[in-house]
């Protein structure tokens, strides 16, 4: 009795400790992905976030530009930027914030079709990554026409940025991109430096290797944490961690800020969801906790620039941009969580109709992210309106 309890033991940590490694090969490959898309496009990005002057067509610059580099952080750093030195005006940096808030939630519905392969878990994953982008798709619907006639987006975070004028000097440092993000810079480099490829091959490589590092991660992942749910596993998840929706969001909030990447985070509830750990409706607040944690890593990093001398005028609006992205997610927490039976449900349709034909995932995924932004920035540009 006594061998068999040490064996049930010993197995336990095994499986716990193979959960742990997946997990760093699975984080580490979602940064390498952000890596090759930003070879692939932060130039692009940024002439794109450069050149507009129209809030509409900022939304799907937005989008576009997030989609494409995989990282809102990226792209909400380079507008606050552009702000705070004058190239971007706060009514057009407010919309093109709402858009990255859309394009950043395209890893986690990548994620998702890692279990294509199989019907039911696919259902869950999809239905999990996706009602992030209903969230931001609703709350973009709502609020947008209310911001580009009444500005009460940008008047809030007028407000907030005068409240901390006096604020600065605040870092942050994410323990889990310091063991995370050196093994993936370490591989860019290999291809880059010691093997001589371009950005281009480079981009590709890196892209290559993270696409079957996610796959293969995900699977054992999966599996690996059904054989722990035996070992009671879900009933800590459901018991601690999301034992309600306050505990759901805290946590989305606390993870967000501690790995700086809602990107990141969104996906790591995937698989939980995929494997039937945690329920669709414990994944929304955590989702929404995951947008308000993104918010704190730009504002801290805002912060720690506000007081600076004869230059603080413009960083001050820069800093109104970033308080602009935590007002947008407030905003839309206060109208789309009492009514969260919407995004649930249009996830779980679409969801559905996804596992009867997976071109309906592949399409909503291309659609949303990427051609219908496409065309609206190209038709801009065509008009002269952008």
């Amino acid at each position: 009795m006594a061998d068999a309890d040490r064996h049930d033991n010993s197995s336990t940590v095994v499986r716990i400790a193979t959960v742990l490694f997946l997990l760093y090969v699975f984080l580490l490959s979602i940064t390498m992905m952000g890596s090759a898309f930003k070879l692939f496009g932060k130039g692009f990005a940024t002439q794109l976030i450069q050149s507009c002057s129209n809030p509409f067509i900022g939304l799907f610059i937005g989008i576009l530009s997030t989609s494409i580099i995989q990282s809102s952080s990226t792209t909400t750093s380079l507008i606050v930027g552009f702000v705070g030195g004058g190239a971007l005006s706060v009514e057009v940096a407010i919309p093109m914030i709402m858009g990255a808030n859309i394009g950043t939630s395209i890893t986690n519905a990548l994620v998702s079709l890692g279990f294509m392969t199989r019907r039911e878990d696919f259902r869950r994953a999809f239905g999990g990554a996706i009602v992030h982008d209903f969230f931001n798709l609703l709350t973009v619907l709502v609020l947008l026409p209310l911001e580009l006639v009444l500005h009460p987006i940008q008047r809030a975070a007028t407000w907030l940025t005068d409240a901390f004028s006096n604020a600065g000097g605040i870092t942050f440092t994410s323990p889990l991109k310091a063991i995370i993000t050196p093994v993936a810079k370490a591989l860019e480099g290999l291809f880059a430096d010691t093997l001589g490829f371009g950005p281009g091959a480079t981009g590709g490589l890196l892209l290559a290797v993270a696409v079957v590092a996610l796959i293969a991660s995900l699977v054992y992942l999966v599996k690996t944490m059904r054989l722990l749910i035996v070992e009671k596993a879900e009933q800590f998840v459901n018991r601690y961690l999301f034992r309600n929706d306050f505990t759901a969001f805290l946590l989305g909030i606390c993870l967000t800020v501690l790995v700086q990447s809602s990107s990141v985070t969104t996906s790591l509830i995937v698989p939980l969801v995929g494997a039937g750990i945690v329920t669709l409706y414990r994944c929304y607040p955590f989702t929404l906790g995951a947008n308000i944690g993104t918010t704190c890593t730009a504002l801290l990093a805002s912060l720690a620039t506000v007081s600076v001398g004869a230059d603080g005028a413009a960083i001050t609006v820069g800093v109104t941009a970033a308080f602009a992205h935590l007002m947008f997610n407030v905003f839309g927490i206060a109208i789309f969580y009492p009514l969260r039976i919407l995004p649930i449900t249009l996830a779980r349709r679409l969801a559905d109709l996804a596992t009867e034909s997976k071109r309906w995932a592949i399409g909503f995924i291309f659609a949303v992210f990427i051609g219908v932004p496409a065309l609206v920035i190209v038709a801009g540009r065509l008009l002269g309106s952008v």
